[in-house]
């Protein structure tokens, strides 16, 4: 497309969504990483639903570092508004991750005073921190231009014909801060946002294709066409498998949040445990063991032995002479008997 139509379709996207839309500003107090976490949440997401789950994130949890420990489903549970939950706790989890190994601290605030384009760099590095939230900590945290584009933007300008399908795919508007000033690039931001995610949350809303109408009659040719019964209900149970396993992800990683809770608190338990208790343990195993070495010799076992043997010699030379005895009386008496005569009648 040339430049020139692009820039009159945003020029008329502007116009439009300023007659439709109220622009909802972030709070300027915000520090710098509060922007970036904040934009974690309104990523595809009205304000309304990003502002519910930042204010749990902050009532839930003690700090962000508490927030950078616990798991992103255990996180996604106070984020139930957002359309993504799962998506934006590990957007959330890793920025914090990121932006803890870099600086050691989660006060960004001094890169206010640095230079803008190394600073954007440096949170292009961070994994899982999506060119949405870059630009958007850019132009809220660090007062640069640079307009916040989701995927939900990307749909919208795919269809209304600002971009064709490959720069869609690639995740750019060409030409979009230059066509846009800055002096209305918040503004702008802050308008299109719920416009296209009205528009990506219900694509076949007869609502949301009128307004798109009358900005681009032919987009009708661009629409999402809606799929037959056999793929909608293959679409459904996909979708209700894909439920199942987030939430058996979920549960596993819960029990292997407590599993791990349970084994750093006995971890800590036996560190915390005092030295003398040990040593006095073994002070008084080892008496023990030397008591119980002189009952296992057997050199006590050895004399029995020898007495049992002493008493078999012994008793056969006692029982002898009571037989000869016994004998000579017997035999005495016979004697006797036959020397006496038998008396006459």
């Amino acid at each position: 497309m040339a430049a020139k139509n692009r820039a009159d379709l945003l020029t008329k996207l502007h116009k439009f969504v300023k007659k439709e839309y109220e622009p909802v500003l972030p709070p300027s107090n915000r520090s710098v990483l509060d922007h970036m976490l904040y934009a974690c949440c309104l990523e595809d997401s009205t304000s309304e639903a990003a502002d519910e789950a930042f204010a749990r994130l902050q009532e839930n949890f003690f700090d962000w570092n508490e927030v950078r420990v616990t798991t992103a489903a255990e996180l996604s549970e106070s984020m139930k508004s957002v359309a993504r939950p799962i998506e934006s706790a590990t957007r959330i989890r890793k920025t914090l991750q990121g932006v803890f190994e870099t600086y050691y601290q989660f006060d960004l605030d001094f890169l206010k005073k640095e230079n803008l384009g190394k600073s954007i760099q440096q949170f292009e590095k961070f994994r899982g921190v999506t060119p949405f939230v870059v630009s958007y900590v850019a132009q809220h945290g660090l007062g640069g231009h640079s307009i916040p584009v989701d995927k939900s933007l990307l749909l919208l300008c795919y269809v209304l014909g600002i971009i064709s399908e490959d720069e869609a795919t690639k995740g750019k508007i060409p030409g979009l801060e230059r066509t846009i000033p800055k002096s209305k690039g918040i503004e702008f931001a802050a308008l299109v946002h719920p416009f296209a995610v009205e528009f990506s949350s219900a694509p076949f809303s007869t609502k949301v294709r009128e307004k798109i109408l009358k900005l681009a009659p032919d987009a009708a040719e661009r629409f999402p066409k809606r799929a037959s019964k056999k793929k909608a209900v293959e679409a459904e149970k996909a979708a209700e498998a894909k439920k199942a396993a987030e939430a058996k992800k979920a549960a596993e990683a819960k029990k292997a949040a407590e599993v791990e809770k349970t084994a750093e608190a006995k971890k800590t338990a036996a560190k915390a445990k005092p030295a003398p208790k040990k040593t006095a343990a073994k002070s008084a195993a080892a008496p023990v063991k030397k008591k119980a070495a002189p009952k296992k010799t057997t050199a006590t076992k050895k004399p029995a032995a020898t007495k049992k043997v002493t008493k078999a010699k012994k008793t056969p030379p006692k029982k002898s002479p009571v037989k000869k005895k016994t004998a000579t009386k017997k035999v005495a008496s016979k004697a006797t008997r036959k020397k006496t005569p038998k008396r006459k009648k």
